[in-house]
């Protein structure tokens, strides 16, 4: 009989045992006679995990005496090797491996030929298959394969059976059993608490052999249509556009998609008798095994890409579309992701998102910007998540310590509580702020104001006492939605946020989209295929060249401020013929409206943002014309230091209390003096303690924030005497290679003023 012929026969007789009522034990005992026949094999052996051991379950061809008396520990002999690395092992002479070991009760000596595969179950090994023969020989692919199918198999048998403990029937190592703490970069400080949820959620494979193999065929034909149809379309999707970085990616995904290789090892999985789930898992098995032999980071970076890609097409077949946000929160939830886009966290119900883990992420990407707004702590760049954290478990977040506790103690739980009802008290005394004005010491008005984006963001006016609202990000509405918000749409949410607000002033930017803030209805539009989106297609630049998507907003605006002051402020503005351009977009509607005896504003105060430093540059042209100009920091540092935001390799690489920055920024606040334009900062700059001294110092009067940064900022202003630390901050940016971070943050400490 050839290999293949004897791998065929095992999966159709192993299909007999597992529908079979005999009880677990007996049918290892099946399975071990039906592999030494079917290849010839004098010995077959299964080795389990119990109580950290791996235990003789069941043998062919060893003394029956030793079955659940010979134990060996993980990474000890052949089989402990197989265990520990979860890869195969095929020996001609077993002997010769360095780490053979004889055990005598199994009466083994005698075997020359050695071959095991681990037996994987939720991606860690529980025990393992091996056979071994009279003679020297090599076990064929085709017969390793077949062996690699059965663990799979009997992994499904283990875990229903409780052949091994709770722990070990879970496959989880140490790693996945107890307490872990995670690192990473604070993107978002805060404290929160919830159980473990993947954005996209891994699919439990719980049956594996098949009914009827032509039906479980036509599942996966059917899966490969809509996973290939998916990635022709991803081209338009914010999950693609990371630099230049794109065209690459969308290629690879597309090149693995259309493998007719890969998708014919999945029918030959198939047709040994699996699901079209536990084929495609079979089949990723055998790809795994290959990554481990890569020493090509590039080469590896490609498999884990046809890892991605494998998961999607096995939520296809499985039937598991969507994220755990499209299937619904049930529980206060630490949400854990390579990455987001900013539209995927506006997703996620806000009442029961408590956090967000993510193995990527910058400080300035805008899903960050997005999760400030919402009050969702951040933890990024988070390694080996998928190693630690397993689908619900407990997770205590300390994003501002950049940490996290999996599966944590009671006495660590604790510990987080009381941490908790601190933070919490912290937050109550700077509620109490609510109503007071922020003076600094020496008797200067600071205007604290907040950003938002939502509707209900509105209400953090009441609760924080902030100005108003000095970023009202208008593109949240475009994200949210499925298509382009018609203009009835958007004049209702511009009319309700300036109801909420009162007499507190909002201004309103235009609509920012682009970059990673891609909306699939505008794809054409974006420039998908932008080496570096950041810098292209996108903000003013696409509003301008969509002429009626600006002309719909900027009518929407002029309705709703009727009788009112209307604050509008355009992004990303490079040179003042934008602005001009834009500008006049307004007020050619303006006339229309009046033209048809409707209310129109009071009065428009016209404002722009710097964030491309070529504005700096003109900035003589322009202020005649503006009524106030905010500083966007998080592009502004992209843009100045040339440092992708969205890049994870760049996060913590440039500081906003270089020098370089504050320069930059003094530069532009003397650029101001002695003109009406109201200068400020609207970037998440003005958020950090720390950060917002050195504003303060070197000239800004109006910070625009999170809500949450509110009371905190208003604390720090009241501590803060203007001269004094004017003056210290002339002397830093005076002294080249200065640690300018370190200095102040002695100075803030020398005078008792928290900076954290």
């Amino acid at each position: 009989m050839t290999a293949a012929a004897s791998a065929r026969q095992i999966l159709t007789r192993l299909h007999e045992v597992m529908a079979s009522r005999m009880h677990a034990q007996g049918k290892l005992d099946q399975v071990v006679e039906i592999i030494g026949e079917c290849l010839t094999s004098e010995v077959c052996s299964i080795y389990l995990l119990r109580e950290g051991m791996l235990e003789l379950f069941a043998t062919r061809g060893l003394n029956q005496s030793a079955v659940h008396v010979t134990r060996m520990a993980i990474g000890e002999g052949l089989t402990g090797v197989i265990a520990e690395t979860t890869q195969m092992l095929n020996l001609a002479e077993a002997k010769a491996h360095p780490d053979f070991q004889y055990r005598p009760e199994t009466g083994e000596e005698k075997f020359h030929s050695f071959a095991g595969v681990p037996i994987i179950y939720r991606e860690r090994a529980v025990g393992v298959l091996c056979v071994q023969h009279l003679d020297p020989r090599r076990y064929e692919d085709i017969e390793i394969e077949a062996l690699q199918t059965t663990a799979m198999v009997l992994s499904e048998l283990i875990a229903n059976a409780e052949l091994v403990d709770d722990e070990d029937a879970l496959g989880l190592s140490a790693e996945m059993s107890g307490q872990q703490t995670l690192t990473g970069l604070t993107l978002v400080k805060g404290l929160g608490a919830g159980i473990a949820a993947y954005h996209q959620p891994r699919v439990q494979i719980t049956q594996m052999m098949a009914d009827d193999t032509e039906a479980e065929r036509e599942r996966v034909y059917r899966a490969f249509a809509k996973m290939r149809e998916q990635i022709d379309n991803l081209t338009g999707q914010a999950e693609f556009g990371v630099g230049g970085e794109h065209e690459e990616v969308l290629e690879t995904y597309k090149m693995f998609a259309y493998d007719e290789g890969w998708s014919r090892r999945i029918n030959e999985a198939i047709d040994s008798g699996l699901t079209a789930e536990a084929a495609i898992e079979r089949v990723q098995q055998h790809t795994r095994m290959r990554m481990r032999e890569i020493d090509d980071p590039l080469l590896a970076d490609r498999m884990h890409d046809l890892e991605d890609l494998a998961n999607r097409l096995v939520r296809i077949v499985a039937g598991q579309i969507g994220t755990a946000a499209q299937q619904g929160l049930r529980k206060d939830t630490i949400l854990i992701a390579r990455n987001l886009g900013p539209a995927e966290l506006l997703e996620y119900d806000k009442r029961r998102l408590k956090g967000v883990i993510l193995e990527e992420g910058s400080l300035t990407a805008h899903v960050v910007i997005v999760a400030r707004a919402m009050g969702v702590p951040v933890l990024g760049r988070a390694k080996g998540l998928r190693g630690i954290v397993r689908e619900g478990d407990e997770i205590l977040l300390d994003a501002t310590a950049a940490t996290a506790t999996v599966r944590p103690t009671a006495q660590v739980a604790d510990a987080f509580a009381q941490r908790f009802a601190k933070s919490r008290e912290k937050q109550a005394a700077y509620a109490s702020l609510r109503d007071v004005e922020p003076f600094t010491r020496c008797g200067t008005r600071i205007q604290v104001m907040i950003n938002a984006g939502l509707r209900d963001d509105i209400s953090a006016l009441a609760l924080t006492g902030a100005d108003g609202v000095g970023l009202f990000r208008t593109e949240f509405q475009f994200l949210v939605s499925a298509t382009l918000p018609q203009r009835e749409r958007q004049l209702r949410l511009y009319r309700d946020v300036l109801d909420a607000a009162g007499d507190k002033p909002v201004i309103f930017r235009t609509v920012d989209i682009g970059g990673d803030k891609a909306v699939p209805y505008l794809a054409s539009d974006i420039g998908a295929n932008d080496e570096n989106p950041a810098m292209g297609w996108r903000a003013l630049r696409l509003a301008l060249h969509r002429e009626g998507l600006m002309k719909a907003q900027a009518r929407a605006l002029l309705e709703a401020a009727a009788g009112r002051s209307l604050y509008v402020m355009f992004p990303m503005v490079s040179e003042p013929w934008e602005f001009d351009a834009a500008k006049a977009v307004f007020e050619d509607q303006l006339l229309f409206l009046r033209s048809h005896k409707k209310m129109v504003p009071e009065r428009i105060n016209y404002g722009a943002m710097l964030e491309v430093p070529a504005l700096a540059e003109v900035l003589d042209l322009l202020l005649p014309k503006l009524s106030f100009l905010s500083i966007g920091t998080n592009d502004l540092t992209q843009f100045l230091f040339a440092a992708d935001r969205g890049n994870p390799a760049l996060a913590e690489r440039y500081d906003w209390l270089s020098i370089a920055i504050l320069r930059f920024l003094r530069r532009v606040v003397i650029s101001t003096a002695g003109t009406d334009v109201d200068l400020g900062v609207c970037g998440e700059m003005g958020g950090r303690r720390l950060e917002a001294l050195a504003l303060l110092a070197i000239g800004f009067r109006r910070l625009s924030i999170t809500p949450a940064a509110v009371g905190p900022i208003k604390e720090l202003v009241r501590k803060v005497d203007l001269a004094e630390l004017s003056e210290a901050m002339t002397a830093w940016l005076a002294q080249p290679g200065i640690d300018l971070r370190a200095q102040l943050g002695a100075w803030a400490s020398e005078r008792d003023i928290e900076t954290d």
